[in-house]
């Protein structure tokens, strides 16, 4: 696991969500007295160091997976101790939880890692010898960009170009933080994605991957433009999107993608488990180490990917006509904790009986980056370009692969998925490719919200819990202590 430092003071609107068990008092102390020797960020070195922190510390997962359409009742009783993690999102209700795992949590961590990038970027600034920081400066903006995405993505309306420049976004702070209480404004969706497209265009030319000595932990060129080509989805702005998709594979993407029907076919569980969330795993672009509720409890979590669902995403007949090499299968007595053992765990013991789980997360992948550019070429209307795209991916997936069989005509889609509209069909057909790769990654929910798919839920006493296209649940509530100590308007209900 890499270590993080924190040199940083940060705001009661940051360090409140973190539940501060301290009084007002104490923290104040804290807040006044002088870091350690350490602090003095007078060295590219040391703001190398800082920009570690600039990363989100929590995990986004437990909350996503739990509020999709990858959760179903798996008919036991929950035997995690973070059971409401779990039940909460799954019933579309509001947790205030100080837990990893939570949404609270992840809005907390990720204006933690802002906390850093703009201390970090105070340094840069203000150095003597700026070009000595220019990487550096160059990593502060994208993770600050990277992190105000992520929250815009999930605490506000998705990005629509109607409505953006009315609906409610989030703070973006620009300057490190020096007060204990300090008020923060909510302007709008477009103004953050403004702000966003600002530090990522500036941030990107400076980057220079070198400066690392673990690149995969950290934003090189490489990963900067696959967040850019998820950002210009979002924002529907497709051209963009192939360019940076392009740019982050200038020779070619298949000899980067997993090779799930070769290599990790004969994989163990334990193989898996080790190979995927490994830096030398080409398909890595950005790998993060995050607080995690995830991986000691997927299993565990009464709702989750069950038998069911199981057989309707992977067993059923597919589009591709063929069998999936990255299969989900079922663990446990029960036959329903169904999932896929990706995870590399690390377990920090505070002391000899208690401690924090960590996990290692895929933030990008080379398999999203072919997502993007498939999906954007489709709204460009290059089908032909979707469909290369898609047989690419197909050409590793599928067991016992061969083009004749397996691979996607205009002709096959509009078939599978009873329709004459071929656009239509290949985003089902990119949807349902995306699901299956990022089971139990949480990305299928930022899918959910982008193109309004309706969710059902049903818990254990056959009560359904629907998620309708317009619901206003979709948009994750802003932590009570940042409405409280930030003067934030809560989101409506």
């Amino acid at each position: 696991m890499k270590t993080k430092y924190i040199y940083y003071k940060i705001s009661a609107f940051t360090f409140g969500i973190l539940i501060c068990a301290i009084s007002f008092t104490g923290c104040k102390k804290m807040l006044d007295t002088a870091p350690d020797n350490r602090a003095e960020l007078d060295s590219p070195d040391k703001v190398s160091q800082l920009l570690t922190s600039a990363y989100p510390g929590s995990d986004y997962i437990t909350f996503c997976e739990s509020m999709s359409d990858n959760a179903g009742d798996r008919g036991y009783k929950t035997t995690s101790n973070n059971a409401l993690l779990n039940d909460n999102p799954y019933r579309f209700i509001d947790l205030s939880s100080p837990d990893d795992g939570s949404a609270d949590m992840y809005w907390a961590s990720n204006y933690n890692a802002i906390a850093a990038a703009n201390q970090a970027l105070q340094t840069c600034n203000n150095a003597k010898n700026p070009a000595d920081y220019s990487a550096y400066k160059g990593e502060a903006l994208i993770a600050r960009a990277y992190a105000h995405f992520m929250l815009v993505s999930l605490f506000a309306k998705t990005y629509d170009p109607a409505t953006a420049a009315t609906d409610l976004g989030i703070p973006y702070v620009t300057e490190p933080e020096k007060t204990l209480y300090k008020s923060y404004e909510r302007k709008t969706v477009a103004y953050v994605y403004d702000m966003i497209e600002k530090d990522l265009t500036e941030g990107i030319p400076l980057l220079n991957d070198n400066a690392y000595k673990v690149p995969a932990y950290r934003f090189t060129k490489a990963a900067a433009h696959a967040f850019a080509s998820r950002f210009y989805l979002f924002k529907k702005q497709y051209d963009k999107v192939t360019e940076h998709a392009n740019l982050t594979f200038p020779t070619g993407i298949a000899d980067n993608l997993r090779p799930w029907n070769s290599t990790y076919l004969g994989l163990t569980d334990a193989g898996k488990a080790a190979i995927y969330t490994n830096t030398s795993e080409k398909a890595n672009l950005l790998l993060a180490t995050t607080g995690s509720s995830w991986s000691g409890n997927w299993q565990k979590f009464r709702y989750g990917l069950n038998s069911t669902l199981q057989k309707q995403i992977y067993s059923a007949s597919n589009v591709a006509n063929g069998s999936w090499a990255n299969q989900a299968v079922g663990y446990g007595s029960s036959g329903e904790m169904m999932g896929i053992n990706k995870w590399r765990r690390n377990f920090v013991y505070i002391t000899t009986q208690i401690g924090n789980n960590y996990i290692y997360i895929p933030l990008f992948s080379a398999e999203e980056v072919l997502f993007n550019k498939a999906e954007a070429a489709v709204m460009q209307g290059n089908n032909a370009v979707a469909i290369a795209d898609l047989n690419t991916y197909l050409s590793t997936r599928i067991k016992d692969y061969t083009s004749a069989k397996n691979d996607l005509t205009e002709a096959k889609v509009t078939a599978f998925y009873k329709t004459g509209d071929v656009k239509q069909a290949l985003i089902n057909t990119i949807l349902d490719f995306k699901r299956i790769e990022f089971m139990q990654e949480g990305l299928r929910w930022f899918d959910i919200l982008r193109y309004k798919l309706p969710v059902v839920h049903i818990d254990e006493d056959k009560k359904e819990f629907s998620l309708k296209p317009d619901d206003l649940r979709r948009v994750l509530q802003i932590p009570q202590t940042a409405q409280t100590a930030g003067e934030l308007p809560a989101n409506p209900r």
